[in-house]
């Protein structure tokens, strides 16, 4: 469990799948992910989380608001798909509703699960990436600390080549010395 001044950070229990599955279908997130997703392919997004966290001791968190319980999202730290050109590596990512976005809440999340990422393993740095269309996540990338490293930047691999998606960036976090 990761605590911030507003949020909790915490494993997903089968409660949330539910408003997991609501993030998932919003059109506006759905935008993001390259179509949004039915309820079957949250649920196996929710159930891989749980094995990441019986594997590695870290994935997704869900964010919940200490002040109400309100799921806002998924924040977390997973390792890289081997298959994404800047691997290995361990990537820092956020998925929150969009009845949370523009609060805060993605950069206070992320930040936390950063300070989390080199507390509790050896990472040199923690990257995260994004469509080069998506610049509201670049903007939780630079106000969190990242810095843009186009060298890596690498076209997402499981997408078309015609994909507006297709591109993305790459975005680091050195650990401090």
């Amino acid at each position: 469990m990761i605590e911030t001044d507003r949020l909790i950070l915490r494993p997903p229990i089968e409660q949330d799948r539910e408003q997991i599955a609501a993030i998932h279908s919003d059109p506006r997130v759905g935008e993001w992910l390259s179509g949004a997703l039915a309820r079957a392919e949250s649920d196996a997004i929710v159930d891989r989380i749980l094995a990441q966290f019986a594997r590695d001791g870290f994935s997704y968190w869900a964010a919940a608001r200490k002040v109400d319980q309100a799921l806002v999202g998924l924040v977390g730290l997973v390792k890289m798909p081997p298959e994404f050109p800047p691997a290995p590596a361990l990537e820092i990512g956020w998925r929150l509703s969009p009845d949370f976005w523009g609060q805060g809440y993605a950069s206070e999340a992320a930040r936390a699960v950063a300070a989390w990422g080199f507390a509790n393993t050896d990472a040199p740095e923690l990257l995260a990436v994004t469509a080069r269309a998506n610049l509201k996540s670049q903007a939780v990338m630079r106000r969190i600390g990242m810095t843009a490293e186009p060298w890596r930047d690498f076209d997402h691999p499981h997408l078309d080549i015609d994909h507006p998606l297709r591109a993305h960036v790459t975005f680091a976090l050195k650990r401090r010395a």
